[in-house]
């Protein structure tokens, strides 16, 4: 009789996985920021979209190390591991709606970003959920560790994400990124009490 794989082989496979995921998505953010250094007259930055792209790439790394929490998770099965599979995958979407494979039927970023936005925050939105079922899959005990800031903070970025899928200022949407990115980096430092 074959002997079941233990917990810490399912864990490995997982986050081999999600590993695999993850880096192709920071690999397309990368790979899409070079694209300003290779094409500097033909390809021009636009603010709004290159600071997504650095909440996005945060929110990766962060989301990465925050899976080190799955060791907690005390029974593997299929659709856990599909549910996580899943949510590593709409991170992948995120990245290719920033950086397309092409976007000559497109005026550049700016163009591009604002006709594609609302795919962009509606996936934004989704990850904010489906974070609350990770978090929830690692265990009572870890979602009290997060304190109230926790569920108001998921509340605030998918109502937030919601908001700004229609939000036409740009002067309004700039703002609104550079609180996500600033709020995020608070939120990584205090989290992990990192100063």
């Amino acid at each position: 009789m074959e002997a079941l794989p233990t917990h810490a082989e399912y864990f490995g496979h997982v986050r081999t996985i999600i590993g695999m995921v993850l880096g192709l998505s920071l690999a397309r953010l990368v790979n899409g920021l070079t694209r300003f250094v290779q094409h500097p007259g033909t390809i021009k930055v636009y603010p709004i979209h290159l600071g997504w792209v650095i909440f996005v790439f945060i929110t990766i790394v962060h989301f990465w190390w925050y899976e080190f929490h799955l060791s907690l998770v005390p029974v593997w099965t299929f659709p856990l591991y599909a549910f996580l599979i899943f949510y590593t995958m709409v991170f992948a979407a995120l990245t290719a709606l920033l950086f397309p494979d092409q976007i000559t039927d497109y005026r550049g970023f700016e163009d591009y970003f604002e006709q594609r936005r609302r795919w962009f925050f509606g996936l934004l939105a989704v990850t904010s959920l489906l974070d609350v079922g990770d978090t929830l899959i690692k265990g009572g005990d870890y979602l009290r560790s997060l304190g109230v800031e926790y569920p108001i903070r998921q509340t605030a970025l998918i109502l937030l994400s919601a908001a700004a899928a229609f939000i036409n200022s740009k002067r309004a949407q700039l703002s609104l990124v550079l609180v996500a990115i600033v709020y995020q980096v608070s939120w990584i430092i205090r989290l992990y009490e990192i100063l």
